[in-house]
């Protein structure tokens, strides 16, 4: 038998990063993955109520974890990491985090897969929105050129080739799987404005508590924000080759632990049939098994894709056969983030992309 691969997660701690390593534990091809402290971690965010101690072991942030042979937290070291045999490491962690880290892991020969939004955007008017300042600006420019972008429904060929992958982010996969077929297919009416208006659970904020994040804030509440300014939206375009001004983009926040639900208003530039449409989805996505087109008579809803990788696709079209409304829902911490992240380490070794995620 093969040896199993040996990897890292830096920033367990986080939402996402516990989806991680949930997935990796049963993944048949990966050994138990070493999880690495980010600096400042404690426990005051956490459930155990000790604030101001620095954790050990991961259980005691996720008491979940209890009982099942210890997830120790460990400090970074890049030499320990190589005696190790450490082959990827996962970066679960800030923007600013990422951007310096993968300059280091690239330096050390080992293969990343990026959570953040450090590597997505490759224009530099979107890159603004995070304000990096690189320690290094030539490696930094040449890491963004090499960076795959890693939706493996459009980008498999070139992850399964690549040292650093840009893991999307959770709204730009819901909103990018429900519109690439029709614009693929050159029969979106661009100039007529496309519209995603986008709703995600509470977990998509990440695990550090703001006062729009709070229970008090989100409990028997629906709110929008980041209005024309949210940060998922220059990748979105980016990835469509879409003009910014031609997608208006609107995110809300709903008052559930996980989840997005994106209902996308397009304009057809010629009048199409409900088969048509149907074909249209059917048959880009033909063979990529983490994407589910419904019959056309029914359409997703979040149940449905929770805790899944799966993005569900649906939609229903005005009987002038050029107004179309797409209905796409995922789990933002799956497909929408670690589950993601494991298909795409799947596709970088080989294996067949549903390994861990059954």
């Amino acid at each position: 038998m093969a040896a199993k691969l040996k990897t890292a997660i830096f920033g367990a701690t986080g939402y996402s990063g516990l989806e991680l390593v949930r997935i990796l534990e049963r993944h048949p091809r990966v050994e138990k993955p070493v999880l690495l402290r980010r600096p400042g971690d404690s426990s005051a965010n956490s459930r155990t109520g000790d604030a101001g101690t620095t954790p050990n072991d991961l259980a005691e942030i996720f008491p979940e974890l209890s009982g099942n042979g210890g997830y120790p937290l460990r400090a970074m070291s890049w030499s320990e990491l190589k005696r190790q045999g450490i082959e990827l490491v996962f970066l679960a962690t800030p923007h600013e985090v990422s951007r310096a880290l993968v300059p280091e892991a690239i330096v050390q020969g080992l293969r990343v897969i990026d959570l953040s939004g450090a590597w997505r955007l490759k224009h530099e008017r979107h890159r603004a929105v995070y304000g990096f300042e690189d320690v290094d600006s030539a490696m930094a420019a040449m890491l963004m050129e090499r960076a795959v972008y890693g939706l493996p429904e459009l980008n498999a060929d070139c992850i399964r080739k690549a040292q650093l992958v840009a893991n999307p982010g959770c709204y730009a996969t819901s909103v990018i799987l429900a519109l690439v077929p029709l614009l693929s297919a050159g029969v979106v009416d661009r100039e007529h404005g496309i519209i995603s208006d986008s709703k995600s659970g509470v977990s998509g904020a990440g695990k550090s508590p703001t006062p729009r994040t709070h229970f008090a804030a989100v409990a028997d509440n629906l709110s929008a924000y980041s209005i024309f300014e949210h940060r998922h939206l220059g990748e979105i375009t980016e990835q469509l080759g879409l003009d910014d001004e031609q997608l208006t983009f609107t995110p809300h926040l709903l008052p559930i632990p996980r989840g997005i639900l994106s209902t996308v208003y397009v304009r057809l530039n010629r009048a199409m049939t409900v088969a048509e449409v149907d074909d249209c989805l059917r048959d880009f996505y033909a063979g990529r098994r983490w994407v589910r087109v419904f019959p056309t008579q029914k359409l997703p809803q979040l149940q449905f894709s929770l805790h899944t990788n799966y993005c569900d696709l649906g939609f229903r079209l005005a009987e002038d056969g050029q107004r179309l409304i797409m209905i796409s829902c995922l789990d933002n911490l799956m497909k929408g983030a670690a589950g993601q992240v494991v298909q795409n380490m799947n596709w970088m070794y080989g294996w067949d992309e549903g390994e861990g995620l059954h």
